[in-house]
């Protein structure tokens, strides 16, 4: 399917005549007869596939699956959180027979692909998050993810062998429990470096808000951070923004060191390719498609950029041996006695817990020692 016949599937489904459209673009391309023995997937991003960010991270994990024989993937990018998913769920099953829909936004879940769910019960669908439960929703629905804290940790570990000022700043979307557990995951690294390190944090109030994040990086700089980092769908802004005024990065979601080579310390990577595989295997081999996926460092999910040039010594062998310890399996990043922003006791002295535990999943707490604000 080219990228031009991909532009018209939302349009394709807006009235009446389009279903007629539909039937002739049926027969015009009879994909499902042709792909008898095959299956195809499809994958939506909210943003462009080149945003240096997830949906980038998204796009080269699909892009992996295209040498595998008898898979054919279909995408389209720039689809907003609205009924126009929707739209592009339904053409791509019903143009291209596509039997595995990846919607990878957020805001996909809720109503709109548990509504293709109920519309489709024959199509596997799995969302990218932690929204799937099992006492409410469709078998024909799932979801994915990895546990990248402890790639913010490592961030961390190397933001405080590198700051001067003490003083790291953090550009965040929405005080989602993900986010926050991003957020305290950063600084309770460089914490392990040096206890005095600080935070301030300023959320944008959206995914994806170019001027407020450029806003945002100059006012935490202007603030005396000297070390950025960030969670928003595409970092390229406050990457090339912080690193403009002098201030190192920490990446997220890709390789953003392209941007900033001489100030890009390392960052915090989607592994998108391993987690498609293993779905797209068991779709080939006919196997039930898990339906709560999720894996860190240790499976593969997870990886890190490669350190940069002004990474020290110190940090390439904290940063070394704390990547062996995640690695192994257990490693807990928040751990006691722990208190949150506010002065309530979150863990105590006795009490970690890994990324996997079901109490990070709904995060709702700053760790002492991060300000938050918003943009």
């Amino acid at each position: 399917m080219t990228d031009k016949f991909m532009l018209s599937r939302r349009d394709l489904l807006k009235t009446s005549a389009a279903g007629a459209a539909l039937g002739l673009a049926s027969a015009a391309f009879p994909i499902r007869a042709a792909r008898a023995a095959s299956a195809t997937v499809g994958f939506i991003y909210v943003g462009p596939k080149d945003d240096y960010g997830y949906n980038q991270a998204h796009a080269e994990g699909a892009a992996s699956l295209k040498g595998i024989e008898g898979i054919s993937i279909v995408e389209e990018e720039n689809v907003p959180e609205t009924i126009d998913v929707q739209k592009t769920m339904e053409s791509m099953i019903n143009l291209d027979g596509a039997s595995l829909i990846f919607p990878t936004s957020f805001g996909y879940f809720d109503p709109h692909m548990l509504a293709m769910c109920a519309k489709f019960p024959d199509v596997q669908f799995r969302h990218c998050g932690g929204m799937w439960n099992k006492d409410k929703h469709p078998m024909n629905a799932g979801s994915y993810f990895g546990y990248i804290g402890m790639g913010q940790y490592l961030n961390g570990v190397v933001a405080g062998h590198t700051t001067k000022s003490k003083k790291l700043g953090f550009v965040a979307a929405k005080p989602i429990p993900q986010v926050l557990l991003n957020i305290n995951s950063f600084l309770l690294g460089a914490r392990s470096v040096d206890p005095a390190i600080t935070c301030q944090v300023i959320f944008t109030g959206e995914w994806s808000l170019a001027v407020k994040e450029a806003e945002a990086t100059n006012a935490l700089v202007d603030q005396g951070a000297d070390v950025v980092t960030c969670h928003v769908d595409s970092p390229k802004v406050v990457v090339e923004t912080a690193a403009g005024r002098g201030a190192f990065v920490c990446g997220y979601h890709a390789n953003q060191s392209p941007l900033a080579p001489e100030k890009y310390l390392t960052g915090a990577e989607w592994n998108w390719a391993k987690v498609y595989k293993m779905f797209v295997d068991d779709l080939v081999a006919g196997k039930p498609l898990p339906n709560f996926t999720r894996g860190g460092l240790a499976d593969g999910f997870v990886k890190m950029s490669p350190l940069g040039p002004a990474v020290s010594e110190a940090a390439r062998k904290q940063f070394d041996a704390t990547l062996a310890e995640m690695t192994k399996g257990g490693f807990s990043v928040i751990k006691g006695p722990l208190k949150s922003n506010k002065g309530i006791v979150v863990a105590t002295a006795d009490q970690a817990f890994v990324e996997t535990a079901i109490e990070l999943e709904s995060m709702d707490y700053l760790v002492e020692g991060v300000v938050g604000s918003t943009a």
